[in-house]
């Protein structure tokens, strides 16, 4: 019984995530794996995952970097790394250790990517990752009497040369390695390389890979979505922990410039836990901390397109007799009536407004999905609900419920009897469920 469960219920997600697939499909990614997530032990399954995305159809630039693993080889050579505000300042002497390490990482991964054996989730991908002087870079130069002598920062990003070979269906690798106009190495923080390619390739998501599930508040709780001021609180606090707090301020600081640079979806995941970038990407619940502007959440007039989603929101609130149930071919009379709130492809919240009478409107209906309840849809359509009802000349709005009356009292509603609805939605009224009537004037 229990291994027929489990694969009912991964048909159910392979099904419901096939949403989060159309909206994904052509879509470009840029990806950051810093040096501590090509040391761990999962990166494996994160390369399996990366070949299910590009699989899909998305379009990816990898950013790797390698920060702990540059450390190690200058102290087995004797160097010890000197930094200045949390800058490695890059010698003369070091470049050629630089240079040999980062290479050696990007030739890991390009073998982790022409994986094929049977029986893996690498068979018969096929995959090519493209890496090349796709970053031009110049010195940081000399900075409050710090000479920072071979490291460097972008100067160019080379899109035209990107975007032919995402064209072509490649992966792009970059690194943290820069090339300058006179020929020179430069090295760069692998988070400015991501940041500066998601800027000026304008993709649809920046990612970065963290040592934990993404930014956790003060009670140990997961902080899954975060407004911009949010986040700079948050990078600020981190920037004065240990080692992987200031890697998650790192990715803190890289999501707000890409951000305040039209890039309005950066995602913080976990590089430790595995499918934690699927469970992101194709589980309404997510698995890791979103940067995201609200604007990019789209309340609109429903169409037929949407009765399934609609349907699969409202299910769990009819089961335990929160909204009264609706078949499907009564929702697709209705759909009419109905506003939702879709994000990344997926209906997060719906409502409904029943014109009654040349004076009433009906607002029915309203579901929000679980991970949304405290985000303010519920008011963004109500307020959407009345302006659409004051377009059509009504004067009161009424609404029954049976779980909800404070939520609409707070609102403006008022309880009132049964007697001052219209005489048509009194003889409808459902005595047995006994609902509050409450109505606002508008």
């Amino acid at each position: 019984m229990t291994e027929i469960k489990d694969k009912t219920e991964l048909i159910e997600w392979f099904r419901a995530s096939t949403t989060y697939i159309n909206a994904h499909r052509g879509k470009r990614f840029v990806v950051l794996l810093s040096g501590e997530a090509l040391a761990d032990k999962n990166l494996p399954n994160l390369v399996c995952d990366l070949t299910l995305l590009h699989s899909l159809g998305i379009k990816l630039v990898l950013v790797h970097g390698a920060r702990p693993q540059i450390a190690q080889a200058l102290e087995k050579n004797g160097s010890q790394s000197s930094y200045h505000k949390n800058v490695r300042i890059t010698e003369a002497e070091s470049i050629e250790t630089i240079m040999r390490v980062v290479g050696g990482e990007s030739a890991k991964l390009e073998a982790l990517f022409s994986m094929g054996i049977s029986n893996s989730p690498m068979q018969g991908s096929n995959i090519r990752l493209v890496r090349g002087n796709f970053v031009t870079a110049k010195p940081l130069g000399i900075i409050n009497g710090v000479d920072y002598h071979y490291t460097g920062t972008v100067r160019k990003i080379q899109t035209q040369a990107i975007e032919q070979q995402l064209a072509q269906n490649n992966i792009v690798l970059l690194s943290n390695l820069g090339y300058s106009l006179t020929g020179e190495v430069f090295n760069l923080t692998a988070e400015e390389v991501a940041t500066e390619a998601a800027i000026k390739l304008q993709v649809d998501k920046l990612i970065l890979l963290i040592p934990q599930a993404g930014v956790i508040d003060d009670n140990g709780e997961l902080v899954a979505s975060l407004s911009e001021e949010d986040a700079r609180l948050y990078a600020d606090k981190l920037s004065q922990g240990d080692d992987d707090s200031k890697s998650i301020s790192r990715a803190l600081r890289a999501c707000l410039q890409a951000y305040s640079n039209d890039v309005h979806r950066c995602h913080l995941i976990s590089f430790k836990d595995n499918g934690s970038l699927i469970r992101e990407l194709f589980t309404r619940e997510g698995n890791g901390s979103l940067i995201s502007s609200d604007n990019f959440d789209n309340l609109r007039a429903a169409t037929i397109e949407d009765v399934t989603g609609i349907l699969k929101l409202i299910k769990p609130l009819e089961e335990d007799g929160s909204l009264v149930e609706r078949s499907r071919e009564l929702l697709e009379n209705e759909i009419g009536n109905f506003k939702i709130v879709e994000l990344e492809g997926a209906i997060i919240a719906c409502a409904a407004l029943y014109p009654n009478g040349e004076e009433f409107g009906e607002v029915a209906c309203i579901a929000i999905d679980s991970h949304y309840r405290k985000n303010g849809y519920g008011e963004r359509l109500l307020a959407s609900l009345e302006t659409e009802a004051r377009k059509k000349s009504l004067k009161k709005l009424f609404v029954l419920t049976t779980v909800a009356a404070h939520w609409f009292i707070e609102r403006g509603f008022n309880e009132e009897a049964l007697s001052e609805l219209p005489e048509q939605r009194q003889q409808l009224y459902n005595f047995q469920r006994k609902s509050k009537v409450l109505i606002k004037k508008l």
